[in-house]
Formats: structure tokens, sequence, C-alpha cells
């Protein structure tokens, strides 16, 4: 009579293995989408960051965040932000060119995302409801999930 040896795994040895590697990516998944997100609100809030240092070197040699000064125009033709996959950009002058508001929209994944910086450096951050993360109203950028600045 011959003895054969068992090689392998069993049924429950390779359930437990994959039990575990179920609850790993159960708590990975989630953080991870968290780190992508704050990568891509660095996006917005460095290139709306760009834009004010710009404006004020514009109104530096102007005197006005618009074209011309006057209320029919836009803002500095010479400060433009080029649209990303996650956000588009847009500036509002005021009507004498003394003021303007950069807004960041979310797109796409970043759908439900707002980030606005103006001639003071007010920040403002609106997530809305349904978005990837809780809805908040701020003054300031939010840059995580708690709402935290």
């Amino acid at each position: 009579m011959q003895i054969r040896e068992n090689s392998g795994f069993s049924l429950i040895e390779l359930m437990i293995v994959l039990a575990i590697i179920g609850i790993l990516a159960a708590v990975a998944m989630p953080n991870y989408n968290d780190y992508i997100t704050r990568g891509r609100i660095t996006e917005a809030v460095a290139s709306l960051s760009d834009a004010r240092v710009r404006m004020e070197q514009y109104f530096q040699d102007n005197r006005f965040y618009n074209t011309d000064g006057t209320a029919a125009t836009g803002c500095a033709p010479t400060v433009t932000l080029p649209n990303t996959t996650n956000f588009t950009f847009s500036c509002t002058a005021g009507n004498t060119g003394q003021t303007y508001v950069w807004t960041a929209t979310g797109a796409s994944s970043m759908n439900g995302f707002t980030y606005t910086i103006n001639q003071t450096n007010t920040r403002t951050t609106t997530i809305a409801a349904g978005a990837a993360w809780p809805a908040v109203t701020a003054n300031c950028w939010v840059t995580n999930r708690s709402g935290g600045c």
C-alpha cells in the first residue's frame, strides 16, 4: 500500500486567503480614491494661485484687471488657464476692472467641486451633494474629505 502525500492548498486555506485580500481591498480602495482626489484638487488650486499672481502682475502694469478698464470687457487677455481633464477654468472681471474672480469647476470625476479666488486672495470651496466627498461650502480651499482647509 502506497501512501500519497497531499500537495497544494485545501479549499479552506484558499478561502481564508481570499477573505484577507478582500478585507485589505475594502480598506485600501477608498483611501486610494481619496488620495487621487486630493491630487486632482492640487491641480486646481495651484492653477488658481498662478492665475492670481499673473493677474496682480497685469494690474501693476495696467491699473485694471480686465482688458481696458471698462465694463464690457473680460479678464486680462494675457492671463489664461487651459482646461484640464479634471477642471475647467474661467474668469469674471468686475464692471470697473478693479475686481475679478477666477473659478475652477470640476469635470468628469471631479463633478461637484468648485474652487474660486479673487483679487483680495479670498478663497472659497463649494462641494455639491453627490460629489466624491461630502457636501460643504467653505471660505477656504478644502483639500481633504473631512472639510479641512
